[in-house]
């Protein structure tokens, strides 16, 4: 993966811009197909752990469940649900969104905490049946999920 001039090159075949969102740090989108993107949203927390808030399979309901209570989810539903060890611990999540904005989306988010900030990073890609994610995307997705990590402490 790499970023330069506000372009996010993931894959030969996937090369994302650089574009604003509110509550996104950082944001890249397909030129073509906005809808596929990989963002990363940094908060505050009270929490120095993801552990202090609950486990993995406990934050992977709460995500869902705020992803179904938005007003243009049809139908979301939890996939995997994972953890491993980093700087930190690292929550790994996919789910399937079925949405009014964009149709069937497949979802991979990484969470972790350091320095009372949780970190979040949603890898977004279409998955419709007319179109499904085909297994290369999905492994380039997955190289970027388990990437996402915390820097070492100096």
């Amino acid at each position: 993966m790499l970023i330069s001039d506000n372009t996010l090159v993931a894959h030969e075949r996937m090369s994302c811009s650089k574009v604003e969102k509110a509550g996104a740090n950082v944001l890249f989108e397909e030129p073509d197909k906005r809808s596929n993107n990989i963002g990363v949203v940094v908060s505050p927390v009270r929490i120095n752990s993801l552990q202090d808030f609950g486990s993995p399979q406990f934050v992977a309901d709460k995500l869902i469940n705020a992803e179904k209570r938005k007003e243009s989810t049809k139908e979301a539903e939890v996939v995997s649900v994972g953890e491993r060890s980093g700087q930190g611990q690292v929550y790994e999540f996919e789910y399937k969104i079925d949405s009014t904005r964009g149709g069937i989306k497949r979802v991979f988010s990484a969470a972790f905490v350091s320095s009372k900030k949780l970190y979040l990073l949603n890898v977004v890609h279409s998955d419709n049946p007319e179109n499904p994610l085909d297994y290369s995307t999905r492994l380039l997705l997955e190289q970027v999920l388990h990437s996402f990590d915390a820097l070492p402490l100096t």
